[in-house]
């Protein structure tokens, strides 16, 4: 409700100090944090921090908060359903807020996207998405985009190629090779005016003559709109020209929602608004309002892994589903925009 900030310690004050010291004397330094915050709660869009002072998140909690942070209704959710069953051991045992969860998300999606698997980030749904790719296509190659970024784990930091430093000393990575995105500040793209066609060509006639045989790809991995890289926003006509060509030579589209997806467009999937049904989607962020929750969706066409053959232990989770559940709901109500292919 408060409209704007009220630093009243100059930030960071001798409680954040106190704390970012004893955080470097224990925890990994990997992280390059961008402000000195440590935070004390939140409501809304609004932060204090353990001084007092109070800030605007505009970053949305790294693009996980679309329905503001501790949202009454998502806070209840949690609470009920950790007072009857947090964890529900989903890979060994059924219970009923997963499924129901799966059910409400459908509604929301392409009807052709009609399985869910259940993981708990976004890097665990992009993993999901390549061992599907790879079990469905039998082949071992993918295709990926400079600017893009997928995760951490080794799979998909195989295809992310943001920075540098996310990568170096960490290979060998998958074979995943690297195509420039119609980005018009990419060297490939300075002074055209048709950028993707630009992009489609090089794939086309320097990587599928070069690099890879297109029989040998098993999927292209594509954020509808570059997140970390910058975001890009592709000619309209970029992602319907990629669809083509994985169509044309029997390669799977997998578009890389974690960051675009739960309404960050104007629609439920930013794939949407360039008229186009990935094969495979992969959600997070967003979707589990401020818990770990992740989910990669295909058709029961795509989706035949056999029993045991991926799974995960916090997957389901019942805690995770029920704010799930909430953040739908409220995405859901009307007057919210809702355009499903």
């Amino acid at each position: 409700r408060h409209m704007e900030p009220l630093i009243q310690v100059k930030p960071p004050g001798p409680k954040a100090s106190a704390i970012l010291r004893r955080d470097a004397n224990v925890g990994s330094q990997s992280m390059k944090r961008e402000y000195p915050l440590v935070l004390e709660r939140a409501s809304g869009v609004n932060l204090w921090d353990v001084d007092g002072n109070r800030y605007l998140d505009f970053s949305a909690g790294i693009a996980v908060m679309n329905v503001g942070w501790n949202h009454p209704r998502v806070v209840q959710a949690i609470q009920d359903q950790v007072s009857r069953l947090s964890h529900g051991a989903f890979l060994d045992f059924c219970s009923e807020v997963p499924v129901t969860f799966a059910e409400r998300l459908q509604e929301f999606l392409p009807s052709a996207l009609n399985r869910v698997y259940f993981s708990n980030s976004g890097a665990e749904t992009i993993e999901a998405a390549l061992k599907l790719a790879r079990h469905h296509t039998r082949r071992k190659y993918f295709l990926s985009f400079y600017g893009g970024f997928h995760g951490r784990t080794y799979g998909a930091m195989s295809c992310t190629a943001a920075r540098v430093i996310q990568r170096k000393h960490f290979g060998p990575f998958l074979p995943v090779i690297h195509s420039p995105f119609p980005d018009p500040y990419h060297p490939l793209c300075e002074g055209s005016d048709a950028c993707d066609i630009d992009v489609l060509h090089y794939i086309r006639h320097e990587i599928f003559r070069r690099e890879v045989s297109p029989e040998e790809v098993a999927a292209v991995i594509v954020e509808p709109i570059q997140g970390e890289g910058g975001y890009i926003v592709p000619p309209r006509t970029f992602l319907r020209s990629l669809r083509d060509l994985c169509d044309e030579h029997g390669i799977l589209l997998i578009a890389d929602e974690v960051q675009s997806g739960c309404f960050r467009t104007g629609t439920f999937l930013a794939s949407e608004q360039f008229g186009i049904v990935p094969d495979i989607v992969c959600l997070s962020k967003a979707l589990g309002g401020g818990l770990p929750l992740g989910v990669t969706v295909a058709s029961d066409e795509i989706m035949t892994w056999p029993q045991g053959s991926h799974a995960s232990t916090f997957g389901g989770n019942n805690a995770a589903c029920a704010a799930g559940l909430a953040v739908l709901e409220i995405l859901g109500e009307p007057g919210v925009s809702r355009h499903v292919q």
